[in-house]
């Protein structure tokens, strides 16, 4: 080889084949890794919105015994917020009713979940899907919130 040949052997620039392949290999197997991860965001968004919806609902049940204790009424049956809402409440314990008027009301914005209001409870179930097992529970005789985010 003379000197001419071997400079523009240097100058030549470019991938070859075979480096084209492995390269499109590998983003091959990483996509095939990623993929399954991201496909569950949307179960992951309804769990989180569940749980953050829950933490909302006992944040509600203490701002409404905490409203109700420092009126210093035992007997009565409503708690007004700052927000001007009147929230609905036992007598005695000052636990907001699962009512629309009672833990609907200290809520002050559901409408990404279907409420239903029977028998003492309020679930909160997320519009955007999941089965009806996705939900959180807020039960009125005990103050406490529960939630299943199975099926979401």
């Amino acid at each position: 080889m003379n000197t001419t040949q071997s400079k523009q052997r240097k100058q030549q620039k470019g991938f070859t084949l075979i480096e084209l392949v492995i390269v499109i290999v590998v983003i091959g197997v990483l996509s095939a890794i990623a993929l399954p991860r991201f496909i569950n965001t949307s179960t992951d968004a309804r769990v989180a919105s569940v749980n953050g919806l829950a933490g909302g609902l006992r944040s509600a049940v203490a701002l409404v015994q905490a409203g109700y204790v420092s009126a210093g009424s035992t007997t009565s049956t409503s708690v007004t917020m700052l927000t001007g809402s009147t929230v609905a409440v036992a007598a005695g314990t000052g636990l907001p009713a699962a009512t629309a008027a009672g833990i609907g009301s200290a809520m002050q914005d559901t409408s990404a979940y279907n409420v239903t209001y029977a028998g003492g409870t309020a679930t909160f179930q997320a519009v955007s899907g999941g089965s009806a097992t996705c939900q959180a529970v807020y039960t009125a005789a005990t103050g406490v919130v529960t939630t299943t985010t199975t099926g979401c």
